[in-house]
């Protein structure tokens, strides 16, 4: 008899174990509190811009090999674009000084010896001082494991590292700070290209998942949330979505990935992260120039990355609890004013004159990795035996990005697996 688990969320932690398990041949039943899949990693419709755009801008690697792995099983790893070598483009606002950091395809970073791959103005004796934070423990603040200041932090390290963890990187975890560096730049350029859904996040790892599921006899129930558990000794035994009830027999798994605060309430003592911080993102409908690079890491300005789609410039700015209470307005034209700077916009008409556009504020888009918000993720078991946790902010070992969202549905699904 084929055994069933119920995957609580139909975010991408959540579509992952469904997946995986999906694959084992579980009978799948997915149940999701909103009328769409993807949760904070989905593409919509926009009125203000007539495009289908992200509510918000995520950037993949290569290395992010459980992501990877996701999008082959669901078949729109194609759908991952990029340079065929790990190279990242960068803009400086204020200096109109431009590079390119050349990673390139080996995993011998032999780019470290060569100054016009490297970043400009910076020596091998930079990057050196940054072996503190490999394999720091996630206790320890970055700003006490390397130093976070000089032309290297400015024009590499703090962009990265504000993008990876969503806090100012001295107060965050060098924990989770090491594993970023050490499965990207440590790992060489095979595992730093850039990867972009350019069909939108959606098309690309939420839709062909939903089909994939009901391919394999799999359900799919929107509009379903879940309001509280029935136990039984050491085990779920039902599943109470208000009138509806699910009986969980003995054989059955429940895997709930949800956000923190729903999995508190669902899970009364349960320790999550109880700080977020915000992110900010911004769409233009603006054809992007010619010859302009997918992606630029914009150093001194409001917008911290840039991303050229079709018909579209995009812009993400991490940390971004300062704006989220800015006029949109005042907030659009501040950002297209470093737009046009950074990819060589002449500025035409009169000051207010902006493309179509729309801001996609996050207040509470990832958990806040600081050491004190980190040692509070729980890990995937809970206290009951066929009850598993997914989710971006339980303990991956990373902070909460979309590898770190796979990983944990993974995670999750083997443990399902290893009940059989």
């Amino acid at each position: 008899m084929q055994q069933v688990v119920h995957v609580i969320g139909a975010g991408i932690s959540g579509l992952s174990a469904a997946v995986r398990l999906a694959g084992a041949n579980f009978k799948v039943h997915v149940h999701e509190a909103t009328q769409q899949a993807g949760g904070r990693c989905r593409s919509y419709f926009d009125a203000a811009t007539q495009l289908t755009i992200d509510n918000g801008n995520h950037l993949l690697l290569s290395g992010n090999r459980h992501a990877i792995a996701y999008a082959r099983a669901i078949g729109t790893e194609a759908g991952l674009v990029g340079p065929k070598r790990a190279q990242f483009a960068f803009a400086d606002v204020n200096s109109d000084q431009r590079w390119q950091l050349d990673l390139g395809d080996s995993r011998i970073p032999g780019w470290l010896f060569d100054k016009t791959r490297r970043v400009p103005d910076t020596s091998v004796l930079d990057y050196v001082a940054l072996a503190p934070l490999i394999w720091a423990p996630a206790s320890k603040l970055v700003g006490d494991a390397i130093p976070c200041k000089g032309t290297l932090y400015d024009r590499l390290v703090q962009p990265l590292l504000l993008a990876a963890l969503n806090v100012d990187p001295p107060e965050g975890s060098a924990g989770l700070a090491g594993a970023v560096v050490r499965e990207t730049l440590l790992a060489g350029g095979q595992a730093c290209r850039p990867l972009i859904a350019r069909d939108g996040l959606s098309a690309v790892l939420v839709e062909p998942a939903v089909e994939l599921l009901r391919a394999k006899g799999g359900e799919i129930h929107f509009g379903h949330e879940l309001r509280s558990f029935g136990m039984a000794g050491d085990r779920v035994s039902e599943l109470q979505f208000g009138d509806d009830k699910i009986a969980i027999t003995p054989a059955d798994i429940v895997v709930m990935a949800v956000p923190p605060r729903a999995a508190a309430t669902l899970l009364p003592g349960l320790k999550t992260p109880s700080k977020f911080r915000a992110i900010v993102n911004a769409h233009f409908r603006f054809d992007p120039p010619k010859g302009m690079p997918p992606l630029i890491g914009v150093v001194g300005g409001l917008v911290e990355w840039l991303f050229a789609f079709p018909q579209r410039l995009s812009v993400t700015i991490s940390n971004g609890d300062r704006l989220v209470d800015m006029p949109r307005e005042e907030l659009a034209r501040a950002i297209w004013r470093d737009i046009c700077k950074v990819a060589g916009i002449a500025r035409t008409g009169v000051e207010g004159d902006l493309p179509p556009w729309q801001i996609v504020r996050e207040r509470r888009a990832t958990f806040e990795a600081t050491p004190e918000q980190n040692a509070m993720r729980p890990g995937p078991v809970t206290a009951w035996k066929n009850l598993f946790l997914a989710g971006d902010w339980t303990d991956t070992g990373l902070p909460a990005t979309i590898e770190g969202s796979v990983r944990s549905g993974d995670r999750a699904a083997d443990l399902a697996l290893a009940m059989r």
